[in-house]
């Protein structure tokens, strides 16, 4: 037993020997810290024993362990009692970070106030940059779902440009232009669900307009190709729209459909040249084959762009959906980590621009149906006159030598047309004989003589005339009753 115990205990000692050495062997790693830690106090290491650096570092312990009020106060009193310390800059900017630490509305905003402030009275020191990274991420912090109040993305998107513009050199710029990618994918996001909505209720104009801005502005979206089939889709829809309206001529809806079909084959064909490697490429494809369309190749530069951007992005899981529906920010996992991302907003695609063009395709469709306007002349001399130009100025009379004044004379004839269909049918001498002198009028029957007889002299029928009975003539007056008639009372 003594023996067996003995060799126990070698063994184990043994084995302690050998995990000791093993070890000290293995040389641990220091931790280093991630240049893009903002917090990290950058002057930790700086051996000093100035009045000013230990209220510093006294302040950014306090800082560390979460007690803000004590880091603001150590810190203003570093400011306000050694005004010309070295670490005055590093100070100012401490005291933005202990409300940018704190959280809540209230305290961010001061903190935006204060990194503010910092870049108007440092803008040429390094931390210039730092300052303006911080006000970003406040925004950044803050931004809702795409389908929420767009506010904080849109100031993010802007503060994060302006930051990438004004200071280029900063070791703080590709952290910056990922986060750009990022608030970019959401606000891609937002548009592309507003248009495929205006699309589900067949108001292409307005998903065109949505959808086309998604595709101008956020180049790097995860869902370019679906954007871009939503505007292809939209354009077709518009065309079919056409070809079944029942008022308007075959001619016109063959030209208006055509147009809509070309930029809808122009949209299918940008997934293909632009997105190759996307997940919609396929369904471009068949769209294009089914109207009869050419099919592009994609070049290889674009191949190898699209596969590098579909290879940075992070696959979404199904704990990535059940954490978005429980935490307050969007998801954005599938943002793209190459690439550069816009910096300047190009030109919105607005639904009132779309609705002039649609109004210029329908004037444009017209005109072309219409025939040439061809310049009309006056009709010639043996031509017919037609209802739309008149014919000639009619032939100047003026009056013959030595005539009355009634008859006419020709003073300028147009010479014959010898290509003329009808000739003219006449005596060579046009001129017109003098008009005559019309004879007397014969003497009228019907007239009274003159006679002899005096003036008052008056007829025997006339004076028979004035002695005719008028009793029979009607009168308003009562007439006297002769006779028996005395006696009729009535």
């Amino acid at each position: 037993m003594n023996r067996l115990s003995l060799k126990i205990a070698a063994a184990a000692l043994a084995v302690m020997v050998v995990g000791v050495g093993t070890a000290q062997a293995k040389e641990k790693q220091p931790k280093h810290k991630k240049n893009q830690d903002l917090s990290a106090n950058p002057l930790a290491n700086v051996a000093s024993k100035q009045p000013d650096k230990e209220l510093f570092d006294k302040a950014m312990i306090a800082l560390k362990k979460g007690r803000f009020d004590v880091a603001r106060l150590d810190l203003q009193t570093m400011l306000n009692t050694y005004p010309d310390s070295e670490y005055r800059m590093r100070a100012k900017l401490a005291v933005g970070d202990s409300w940018f630490k704190e959280g809540g509305t209230a305290a961010l905003t001061q903190a935006e106030a204060e990194y503010k402030d910092f870049i108007t009275f440092f803008p040429d020191a390094p931390e210039a940059a730092e300052a303006q990274m911080k006000v970003a991420d406040i925004y950044y912090q803050q931004m809702e779902k795409p389908d929420r109040d767009y506010l904080n993305v849109q100031r993010a998107e802007q503060e994060y440009r302006i930051m990438i513009n004004q200071f280029p050199d900063s070791t703080l710029v590709p952290r910056a232009k990922q986060k750009l990618r990022e608030v970019q994918e959401v606000l891609g996001e937002r548009e592309t669900q507003i248009g495929l909505f205006y699309e589900s209720r067949e108001n292409f104009t307005a998903a065109i307009a949505r959808l086309q801005t998604v595709v101008d502005t956020y180049p790097l979206f995860s869902k370019s190709d679906q954007a871009l089939l939503g505007i292809g889709d939209s354009y077709a829809s518009q065309a079919h729209a056409i070809q079944i309206q029942p008022n308007l001529p075959s001619v016109l809806k063959e030209r208006m459909s055509s147009v809509y079909n070309d930029r809808a084959a122009a949209a299918y064909a940008r997934v293909i040249t632009r997105y190759p490697m996307a997940p919609h490429v396929e369904d471009a494809r068949d769209r294009l084959v089914s109207m009869n369309r050419p099919v592009p190749e994609p070049t290889q530069e674009a191949i190898a762009e699209s596969d590098a951007e579909e290879r940075s992005r992070q696959a979404i899981h199904f704990t990535d959906k059940t954490l978005g529906m429980i935490k307050h920010g969007p998801t954005v996992v599938e943002a793209v980590h190459v690439g550069e991302p816009s910096l300047d907003d190009p030109k919105r695609t607005l639904a009132p621009q779309l609705t002039k063009e649609n109004i210029a395709i329908y004037n444009d469709a017209i005109n072309a149906n219409r025939a040439p306007a061809v310049p009309l002349g006056a009709t010639g001399v043996n031509e017919p006159p037609r209802s739309d130009q008149p014919s000639q100025a009619p032939l100047q009379m003026e009056k013959p030598e030595g005539g009355t004044g009634v008859g006419v004379q020709v003073v300028s004839a147009p010479a014959a047309d010898p290509k003329a269909v009808v000739k003219a049918v006449g005596p060579v001498n046009t001129l017109l004989p003098a008009a005559e002198k019309p004879a007397e009028a014969p003497e009228q029957v019907n007239d009274v003589k003159p006679s002899s007889a005096p003036t008052g002299a008056v007829n025997a029928a006339d004076a028979k005339k004035h002695h005719a009975d008028l009793s029979d003539e009607s009168s308003s007056k009562k007439k006297k009753k002769k006779g028996l008639s005395k006696l009729n009372p009535f």
